[in-house]
């Protein structure tokens, strides 16, 4: 069974945090890194993945 985990990614440019996703925290035990637009920025950046506070 695979676990599942929420993530949180955030603008690397502004530290913003706009999405929450999921991820398979089996297969892919590092962070992840996607390209999203960022309403802060007003632009394509990359987001990491964040711990929860």
């Amino acid at each position: 069974m695979a676990i599942k985990k929420h993530v949180r990614l955030e603008c690397k440019e502004c530290r913003e945090i706009n999405y929450l996703t999921q991820k398979n925290q089996k297969t892919h035990p590092e962070k992840m890194t996607l390209k999203k637009f960022c309403n802060r920025c007003r632009k394509v950046n990359d987001h990491t993945e964040t711990k929860k506070k």
